[in-house]
C-alpha cells in the first residue's frame, strides 16, 4: 500500500507555522527572563535593608538579642526560597562583526604580445615562423611544402601571438 504523495505546499505551510510558533515561544521566554532579572535586582536591595535591620536588633538588650537570633533563623529560611528559584540565564553579549581586512588584488603582470605568422602542417605542428609584415613569404613557404612530395600533406598559414622577450 503506497501512501498518497505529500503536497509540498501543505508541508511548507506546516513548517512555516511551526517556525512562527517556535519564535513566539522564544520571545515569551525572553520576556519572562527579563522580568525575573528586574525582580532579582529589587530583591538584592531588600536583602541589604534586611541585614541593616538585623544589625539593629542585635544591638539591644541580651534578651532582645536572643529573640533576634530566633528571628535570624526564620530570615535564613526566606533566603532558601531565593535559592530554589532557577537562576536567570545571562544573555550572551552580541559579538561585534569582524571587519575583514581588504585584500590586495593580485596585479597580473601585463605581458606584451607580438603577432607572427606560423606555417602549420596538417597535424597542427608549427613548421616555420615569419614576422607579421612577411605574410607573402609565409604563404609561399606553405605552398612550397605542400607541393613537395617528400613532406606531403597540406600546409597552411595561421596568425600566432607570442610574448615579446625583453
Amino acid at each position: 500500500m503506497a501512501g498518497r504523495p505529500l503536497n509540498r505546499k501543505n508541508l511548507r505551510a506546516d513548517f512555516d507555522a511551526a517556525e512562527r510558533r517556535k519564535k513566539a515561544k522564544d520571545k515569551e521566554e525572553e520576556v519572562k527572563e527579563e522580568g525575573e532579572e528586574v525582580e532579582d535586582d529589587d530583591d538584592d536591595d531588600d536583602d541589604e535593608e534586611d541585614e541593616e535591620e538585623e544589625g539593629d536588633d542585635d544591638s539591644g538588650d541580651g534578651d532582645a538579642g536572643d529573640k533576634g537570633d530566633a528571628g535570624d533563623k526564620d530570615d535564613g529560611g526566606g533566603d532558601d526560597d531565593d535559592e530554589d528559584k532557577p537562576k536567570p540565564k545571562k544573555k550572551k553579549p552580541k559579538k561585534e562583526p569582524v571587519v575583514k581586512k581588504p585584500r590586495k588584488a593580485r596585479v597580473t603582470k601585463e605581458v606584451r604580445m607580438k603577432m607572427i605568422w606560423g606555417v602549420f602542417s596538417n597535424s597542427n605542428q608549427r613548421v616555420a615562423v615569419f614576422e607579421y609584415p612577411k605574410r607573402k613569404d609565409a604563404d609561399e613557404h606553405a605552398l612550397h611544402l605542400t607541393t613537395e612530395k617528400k613532406t606531403g600533406g597540406p600546409y597552411f598559414v595561421q596568425p600566432v601571438r607570442e610574448p615579446i622577450e625583453v
